[in-house]
């Protein structure tokens, strides 16, 4: 039995050591999780696809599940949902703290808005981890944007679980 106990320790830890945030060229990830924003909360996910060794490009898709009425009018659907295209600098072996953490700052380019992000991975096994990220927009497309404009469209943060694919 404790041979059995040992040998499962041992098999865990390399599988844990060998978790890699970012492999570079050729590596996936895809993310889901909460989305908080002023006015609602929702579920965002996201999909990498490396193409260098520290870049990345992919798309998100937003959507808000609970969005607060204004006036007493309830948001549509195209005010509760966005879709973005999304550049990364994957920067984890560059600032060397983990191989299994990657911070990565990015532009995106959605339906509401040109803008940044800022987030972090870590993970905990080769398959699975954990991922935070902050966005705001740089350019705002309509300057009259309505009752619900802000929606996806101002300061947010995402927190939830990544996957290598």
């Amino acid at each position: 039995m404790k041979k059995t106990i040992l040998t499962l320790l041992l098999v865990f830890t390399a599988i844990i050591s060998n978790a890699q945030a970012f492999k570079g060229k050729g590596d996936t990830k895809f993310q889901i999780g909460a989305n908080i924003q002023d006015g609602g909360t929702g579920i965002t996910s996201t999909v990498d696809f490396g193409i260098g060794e520290n870049m990345s490009f992919g798309f998100q898709a937003t959507y808000m599940l609970s969005a607060n009425k204004i006036l007493d009018q309830k948001p549509k659907f195209q005010d509760r949902a966005d879709v973005r295209a999304r550049f990364n600098a994957n920067l984890g072996n560059v600032i060397n703290v983990d191989e299994k953490f990657d911070v990565y700052p990015g532009l995106d380019l959605g339906l509401r808005n040109f803008g940044a992000h800022l987030g972090a991975r870590y993970f905990f096994t080769d398959g699975f981890g954990v991922y935070t990220e902050f966005a705001l927009p740089i350019a705002k497309y309509d300057s009259t944007p309505g009752l619900f404009g802000n929606y996806n469209n101002q300061f947010n943060a995402s927190v939830g679980m990544s996957f290598n694919l």
